[in-house]
């Protein structure tokens, strides 16, 4: 129930991850890989991030402040339509922001996070429609993010959801039912808090960003590409609404964007900190759909059918020069930054690469021709193209990113230094290295102590770093420095100890 790795604590103070996890492993069949068991539950994650903020823009969009202003001779859109049609293109904004592209498909507690924040979401949205099912999404929602690192995140939204019931719930002439949602909200948010507190999830880890031009320079620069396209959707959304800025739909998305922010920044500017407003702004874009200009779109259009198909062929032009080293300066910049790469041609990805392309040669056709569109129109090229580079990287370029970000060809080398005698002691190693030497390798780690019998010894460090006061040169002798192959500032230094020096 309290995972360790190597007498170490996980540094998020996560707990509900590695549960999950652990728990795929224990119970999928002998025939399943367990490191592919172990995604298993961060896939319905990013499923049920997605799905939550469908049925949360939805529910949003029923409210009656919400609603296009009725027709003078009729022919407007049923409420049930145009919520759908808003919720698609929330959905699409959400799939389109850049910084879900990578995030979303790791097994960390980022992802629970993200998940639990998005079925909060959606728990406080359609509350007033459907209490029951919504009152348990929001109790697992609020206790899932507090078990998953993030407790102090789920009593704000707790709190901040309970004061818009209170602003809101007089408005469709439905007292008793807003008193009563706020009774279920407070009571959630209460217990959420007490179960994470016995648990002891409750720890001050408040890192604010430096004080300097450039810390905030980048931070900013880091705002404007995590949540592209959605973010200039969602500013225009709350200048144009703003007279309806404490109304549910404008309040709720504002709430969880703002409660996001704010622990990307009380976290030193982290971008998985930074992953939970993603739902919140694609809300917000969905609601500047109706009143885009025609303007707007057709540069969103023109900006994303640019890039994208940019990076599309800049994919396939540095891939085609990897398999058959034409044109020779590309193979050459390629070998020159991933040293050891042996290129591999499989024809599954490679076919399943021509059809996602394709595929957007057909969006873009389709987004271009003259036929009448959706509301969501805007964001299918940003969607499109965003699955597209996706898709992308995990077939032609999915060997190439195994390698630059996989510790197996590091354990290797290592591995093969250390043969026969496999115990290790280690010191300084991140939890990232030590799952990575135990998962990949066979050698035995212990921690680096005096009492430790271990011939050799991994150190974590730099060129820069001098050796720590516990490492005593009079026992142990460098035998090789062992670098990361795609990462030059990551460096092992492995010690072996001196016959002289006897058994501590």
């Amino acid at each position: 129930l309290h995972p360790h790795l190597l007498g170490q604590d996980s540094p998020s103070l996560s707990l509900l991850p590695y549960w999950l996890g652990a728990g795929a492993m224990q119970l999928s069949p002998s025939w399943i890989a367990p490191d592919f068991a172990a995604r298993i539950p961060f896939m319905l994650l990013l499923i049920m991030t997605l799905a939550g903020t469908w049925y949360a823009v939805y529910y949003l969009a029923r409210g009656p402040q919400a609603q296009p202003v009725n027709f003078a001779f009729g022919g407007e859109a049923k409420p049930t339509d145009y919520a759908r049609a808003i919720a698609d293109g929330g959905l699409l904004a959400l799939i389109a922001s850049l910084g879900l592209l990578q995030l979303s498909h790791e097994t960390t507690p980022a992802l629970a996070q993200l998940g639990f924040y998005a079925l909060s979401f959606y728990g406080l949205a359609a509350l007033p429609y459907r209490p029951l099912v919504c009152s348990l999404g929001l109790a697992v929602g609020l206790t899932g993010l507090g078990l998953s690192g993030a407790p102090m995140l789920a009593l704000l939204i707790g709190l901040g959801g309970a004061l818009i019931e209170v602003t809101n719930h007089d408005a469709d002439g439905a007292g008793a039912q807003g008193r009563r949602d706020i009774w279920i909200i407070l009571t959630i948010c209460a217990l959420a808090s007490l179960i994470s507190w016995k648990l002891g999830l409750w720890h001050w880890r408040v890192v604010w960003p430096k004080a300097t031009w450039s810390e905030w320079r980048n931070l900013g620069r880091q705002w404007l590409w995590f949540s592209w396209p959605a973010w200039p959707l969602a500013l225009w959304a709350l200048w144009r609404w703003r007279r309806h800025r404490w109304s549910r739909h404008m309040a709720l998305p504002l709430l969880f964007g703002v409660v996001g922010f704010a622990g990307s920044i009380s976290t030193s500017g982290s971008d998985r900190a930074l992953l939970l407003t993603l739902p919140a702004i694609a809300a917000l874009a969905a609601f500047a759909l109706p009143a885009m200009s025609r303007s707007l779109a057709a540069l969103i259009d023109w900006f994303t059918l640019l890039l994208f198909s940019g990076l599309a062929l800049t994919g396939w032009f540095y891939w085609i020069a990897m398999q058959s080293g034409v044109p020779h300066a590309a193979a050459a910049s390629v070998a020159r930054l991933y040293p050891g790469f042996a290129p591999s041609f499989s024809l599954l990805p490679f076919s399943l690469a021509c059809v996602a392309t394709l595929a957007w040669i057909w969006l873009v056709r389709w987004r271009t021709s003259r036929q009448r569109a959706a509301i969501w129109k805007s964001l299918v090229l940003p969607a499109g193209g965003t699955a597209l580079i996706w898709l992308l990287a995990m077939t032609l370029w999915l060997p190439l990113g195994d390698y630059a970000f996989s510790y197996a060809p590091l354990v290797r080398d290592v591995s093969a230094l250390v043969k026969p005698q496999g115990c290790v002691q280690v010191n300084a190693m991140t939890q990232a290295q030590i799952a990575a030497f135990q998962f990949h390798g066979t050698l035995e780690l212990v921690p680096h102590t005096t009492q430790a019998h271990c011939p050799w010894l991994l150190l974590n460090s730099t060129a820069q770093t001098p050796l720590p006061a516990t490492i005593d040169r009079a026992q142990w002798s460098l035998v090789q420095t062992v670098r990361r192959p795609a990462d030059k500032h990551e460096i092992l230094l492995l010690f072996r100890r001196n016959p002289s020096a006897g058994t501590p």
